[in-house]
């Protein structure tokens, strides 16, 4: 990876920055995203081999939200952090759902796939980041997948559609809604709202979907200033026996 590049784009009036090729150099992909002074390192590493008997993609997502990140330290007896919260375990399966069909059917190598929450400033929630940092650090890689994807966090208040809003805004926000997708298609969607409409529902779709493209299309001509990131990996994890194939 080149050293320090850095991009930025806007979301919802909201800036978000991508920066690769100072941390985590040792990964196959990693990159720092920040929104006002949260901000997010995710790597990713993949072997170059199937592991015998796998015909699977084992794929691990892992988010963490370490107290240091707020300027903290854990309470009790040890002063350490033991097992993910609830929260960090459904973060995890948020960006999980809408990676893993994403990846080659055939590809069956181990990945795994780490976000860390490095600060967090109070404001911005940094849960609707992480899907937009997983895909991102598999852009810069050369990884095979068949994205990019991202999530944005859909809420509304006064009956105005907000883009990833602060925490603030969603507490007297009467939707909130996580939807990841890709260029073409929404693939997953989790949320909860105060009875709302098909018609507004349709709408909150478009809407994240246009900063959802916009978001794919950034990650594009970010990996095409990576030289490393290109061409993707060649792979055979798959044997197949045309003969028994073509007798069924």
């Amino acid at each position: 990876m080149n050293l320090g590049i850095r991009r930025s784009i806007i979301t919802g009036g909201k800036e978000i920055s991508v920066e690769t090729g100072k941390l985590a150099k040792q990964a196959d992909g990693s990159v720092v995203v920040r929104m006002g002074d949260t901000m997010l390192l995710a790597t990713i590493v993949s072997s170059q081999d199937a592991k015998e008997g796998v015909d699977f993609l084992p794929l691990t997502v892992d988010y963490r939200e370490k107290y240091s990140a707020a300027g903290r330290f854990p309470g009790g007896f040890f002063r350490r952090e033991a097992r993910p919260s609830e929260t960090e375990i459904l973060v995890m399966r948020l960006v999980d759902r809408a990676l893993r069909p994403l990846f080659p059917d055939d590809y069956h190598a181990e990945v795994q796939l780490m976000i860390q929450l490095m600060s967090y400033d109070g404001i911005h929630n940094p849960d609707a980041l992480c899907g937009f940092a997983a895909s991102a650090a598999i852009a810069v890689s050369d990884i095979p997948f068949n994205g990019p994807m991202s999530e944005v966090r859909v809420g509304r208040v006064d009956g105005e559609y907000i883009l990833n809003p602060t925490m603030a805004e969603m507490a007297i926000s009467d939707i909130d809604i996580v939807i990841a997708g890709t260029m073409k298609d929404i693939n997953m969607l989790e949320g909860e709202m105060q009875e709302i409409s098909e018609e507004e529902l349709i709408e909150v779709f478009k809407i994240a979907h246009v900063a959802i493209k916009e978001q794919c299309q950034f990650q594009l001509d970010l990996a095409a200033e990576i030289p490393s990131s290109q061409p993707k990996r060649t792979y055979s994890h798959e044997s197949h026996d045309e003969a028994v194939k073509a007798r069924v």
